[in-house]
């Protein structure tokens, strides 16, 4: 039986939904059939590679958002010489560098909303692009820190709010129509999943409050937009290096009409594992169940 741990919670904003995949992912490996070692990961690394010895068979990854997405606990495990699941180090770096990563996108074709990355003070200055336009963090996930600025808003995003994200900020035209979203698992993007939220946008408490989003799979999308976001998704993978699961999410503009205009937003390299949870989801829909998915993922681990 091979040994496992398991790595969840972390330092990030997105700790929560991370404590929510690492249980499920734990569970789903336990079914599989593997010895499960459950690390809860906060600010002492020592701690961290306390639980690592003696060596485990591979660490399952279930960490989101910095320190866990973005290539530093992957290089603590390259440098014990640890097989973990899910991308290396470089891939996890630039995926969750928004900037860098949509450089490597469209260097293979692939559109995405034009944006700048601005000094949080320029944003607080004024309106930095035409609106309607988004404001992010350019290294979170989870739409954590995410603000819309439209026609007719009077204040500016960060008034009287904290924002613990650093002082870079992406700005980018907003992009109307709809939310879709693509897992890919290897080789193989599974499904495209369209996300409608029942108010608002999809924002951190749509994707993880259950009854706020309606999840339609397959999308109703016209057919080539279909495969064309399957295709987006693999490139998008491949071109960043990822291994094992990724999801990348999409912005559709139907407004004139189908079909429309597709933009990637983002790859995510540690998709959620949740119960809402769209790969999952995507997974069930062709027939493989969670602790399938998760075994998959397991045997996929390696270093570097």
């Amino acid at each position: 039986m091979k040994r496992v741990v398991l790595l969840k919670g972390g330092r990030s904003a997105e700790r929560d939904v991370s404590l929510v995949s690492g249980r499920e992912c734990a569970a789903g490996l336990r079914e599989a059939g593997y010895e499960v070692a459950e690390v809860d990961v906060r600010e002492d690394l020592g701690a961290v590679l306390k639980a690592l010895a003696p060596k485990p068979d591979l660490v399952f990854n279930a960490l989101h958002g910095r320190y866990g997405e973005d290539g530093s606990i992957q290089g603590v495990l390259d440098w014990l010489g640890i097989p973990y699941t899910h991308s290396g180090v470089l891939a996890s770096a630039a995926a969750m560098d928004k900037t860098l990563a949509k450089r490597l996108f469209e260097t293979v074709g692939l559109r995405c909303p034009a944006g700048q990355l601005v000094h949080r003070s320029a944003v607080q200055a004024g309106d930095v692009m035409a609106r309607p336009y988004v404001v992010k963090p350019n290294n979170e996930g989870s739409s954590v820190g995410v603000h819309i600025v439209r026609e007719g808003d009077n204040a500016l995003p960060f008034a009287g709010i904290d924002w613990p994200f650093g002082d870079q900020v992406l700005v980018e035209p907003y992009i109307p129509g709809r939310e879709l979203t693509v897992g890919v698992m290897g080789d193989r993007p599974l499904a495209v999943t369209e996300l409608r939220p029942r108010q608002g946008f999809y924002d951190y408490t749509a994707k993880y409050t259950e009854g706020r989003t309606e999840h339609l799979i397959p999308a109703p999308v016209h057919p080539s937009i279909y495969q064309e976001a399957l295709e987006a998704a693999l490139a998008a993978h491949r071109v960043l290096g990822c291994r094992g699961v990724s999801r990348a999410d999409f912005r559709y503009d139907d407004t004139k009409g189908e079909p429309g205009r597709l933009y990637l937003l983002e790859v995510n390299t540690q998709p959620g594992m949740t119960p809402l949870s769209l790969v999952p989801e995507q997974a069930r829909h062709l027939g493989i169940s969670f602790p399938e998915l998760v075994r998959w993922i397991a045997e996929e681990a390696r270093c570097g």
